[in-house]
């Protein structure tokens, strides 16, 4: 699972960094400046997601070795 959340970061983090270079900063909203930004969006929360994934089976395995 450790290996999962690692790729799957590290996948969302390339496609932030290669939407990062799609955004007309001149005009945020209108064309490929409109998808890059959902798409950077939708990577920052599926980070998120896996963030509290690998934390919520971090605190399951403790409280499995605490009883």
């Amino acid at each position: 699972m450790k290996i999962f959340t690692i790729v799957f970061t590290v996948i969302a983090a390339i496609l932030i960094i290669f939407n990062v270079t799609q955004v007309d900063f001149n005009n945020l909203f209108e064309g490929k400046s409109v998808v890059a930004l959902i798409t950077i969006f939708t990577s920052l929360c599926g980070i998120a997601l896996l963030q509290v994934l690998r934390l919520s089976k971090k605190v399951n395995k403790q409280l499995k070795n605490s009883k």
